[in-house]
């Protein structure tokens, strides 16, 4: 089968970016990759239909079977979302939600308090963004329903907390990958002064677009700033519709399920808490397994960067879904609850995985025609070196906007701005460095097709969609007020100056969003 190149041609972006206009406007997410695949498919087979089918079924192949192997990273991250289907099933099961809800309306005053633990809690489950969205989504759901706080509400309040935290945060997936990626890239350029972890830290306060976003998170959820298309999800919710349910049922719901009168709290929270340390201590053994099988020295930020992830993530919601069943049982509840409970959990978390397995198929397509190459050529051009922390912020969101993912733009990105920093000012180095992350979590938060975006919506029970178009004014306020600062930071070389600007326009977007929150709907 002949395959065309088109690093070099704007034709790369043809298949995301019609995937993306498509389920936006269409609001049919599966129909909608499905053309951009497609397409993307026919242009890589040199416009041959027969080569496109092929392609096309080699490409579904390797979602399941890799390389004479089983494409570990996808089956785990799979059995993962169907176990916390299961655990999350069993608990309504139980009485537990319901019990927690009741709880919550004694100890949670207000609407606004509901809002604010979610978003601690997103804050303490830093370990993984997936993990974040889908198991604080799980324990906050019953306390925001109590509330009327619309689900495209809650899946904001998800994703702003995964992405945001888990990139300025050393221990966690993210934070290890990058360290991982940016202290190769400082060794290649002869950077061995200081600690990869430390320059870690150093780039913290120049990540702008991940401190505002959730400065801007903590100010929405306590001022209730609701703009554009959240202000009709919250005005709806307050009517008691969570979500629009004449689009059905959205990823990870269910409402045919029986609740026992007998359930308590701690159905909720033992399960969720075993599941939460079952998984850290499978992170760190499996890293620290990899360490040993180098004859590598153990430390805990080692086996963060040597982790599986997706086998942590499926064993320990294996022990989870046990813990469960044993407090399910405890209660004496007929046999016909438990298998139903199962049964609806697992159905309940298909439309996600539909959405995730064309989700992988259409980032297959995209590697294959080299959006992000195309995307990272533009980045290499005749940009004034002071504009080039601005640039890179711009080029780094549009690359994960268009091919879906944070860490392959890292994987692209990071070394480009590196090489363009030796190539001008090493002194800028770390702040070109820290905008290509922020770009990327940035384009990740206003992308359809991110696996982060379909698993916060997932763990909301909100209609994917309906959490993209909510979520993109206030992802798109935090990323202008980070290009002027990263624009002052180029021009001024000083971070302090580029915070303090952007800590200006902040105060200033906050009282304007203010304004327009009070305006009568």
């Amino acid at each position: 089968m002949t395959t065309l190149s088109y690093a070099d041609s704007a034709l790369s972006l043809l298949p995301p970016l019609v995937a993306i206009l498509l389920a936006i406007f269409t609001r049919r997410v599966l129909l909608s990759l499905g053309v951009g695949i497609l397409l993307g498919a026919i242009f890589i087979s040199d416009y041959s239909v027969v080569n496109a089918g092929q392609y096309l079924s080699q490409q579904v192949l390797g979602l399941f079977w890799d390389d004479g192997a089983i494409n570990s990273w996808n089956v785990y991250l799979l059995g993962f979302l169907i176990l916390l289907g299961m655990i999350t099933a069993l608990i309504t099961v139980s009485g537990a939600a319901k019990a927690f809800a009741d709880w919550a309306r004694q100890h949670i005053r207000n609407k606004r308090d509901a809002k604010l633990l979610t978003m601690f809690l997103g804050c303490v489950v830093f370990i993984d963004d997936y993990f974040n969205s889908l198991v604080v989504g799980s324990v906050a759901r019953p306390l925001t329903d109590r509330y009327y706080v619309s689900r495209s509400k809650l899946a904001y309040l998800l994703d702003s907390t995964a992405a945001p935290i888990c990139v300025i945060s050393p221990v966690s997936s993210w934070g290890a990958y990058i360290i991982a990626l940016i202290g190769g890239i400082l060794t290649a350029h002869g950077f061995t002064d200081s600690g990869h972890l430390s320059v870690f830290i150093q780039m913290i306060p120049m990540n702008f677009y991940a401190i505002f976003s959730l400065l801007l998170l903590l100010c929405v959820a306590i001022m209730g700033l609701d703009v554009g298309p959240m202000r009709q999800h919250e005005f709806n919710a307050q009517k008691g519709n969570l979500y629009d349910e004449s689009k059905g049922l959205p990823p990870g719901a269910s409402h045919d399920l029986p609740e026992a009168d007998s359930g308590k709290v701690l159905g909720l929270f033992l399960p969720i808490g075993v599941l939460v340390f079952a998984t850290i201590y499978f992170m760190v053994s499996s890293g620290a397994d990899a360490l040993t099988a180098e004859n590598l020295p153990f430390s805990v930020l080692g086996a963060f960067e040597n982790t599986d992830v997706a086998s942590s993530l499926f064993f320990g919601a294996l022990v989870g879904l046990g813990v469960t069943l044993v407090l399910v049982l405890s209660q004496g509840l007929e046999k016909s609850y438990l298998f139903k409970g199962l049964f609806v959990g697992a159905k309940s978390m298909l439309p996600a995985i539909y959405i995730l397995l064309f989700a992988w198929t259409i980032a297959g397509v995209i590697g294959q025609m080299e959006t992000g190459k195309y995307m990272a050529n533009l980045a290499t051009g005749s940009i004034p070196f002071a504009l080039l922390p601005a640039a890179l912020f711009v080029l780094a969101g549009v690359t994960a906007f268009s091919t879906g993912t944070s860490w392959g733009t890292f994987g692209i990105m990071l070394p480009i701005a590196a090489d363009m920093a030796m190539g001008t000012h090493t002194n800028m180095m770390l702040p070109m460095l820290a905008a290509v992350l922020a770009g990327a979590v940035f384009g990740d938060h206003c992308s359809p097709i991110s696996d982060t975006t379909i698993l916060s919506s997932t763990g909301a029970n909100c209609h994917h969609i309906d959490h993209v178009v909510t979520q993109l004014p206030y992802a798109l306020i935090v990323a202008l007020i980070s290009l002027v600062g990263y624009g002052i930071l180029g021009f001024t070389e000083s971070v302090a100056a580029g915070l303090l600007t952007c800590a200006g326009l902040f105060v200033v977007a906050v009282l304007i969003l203010r304004h327009k929150a009070s305006q009568p709907v």
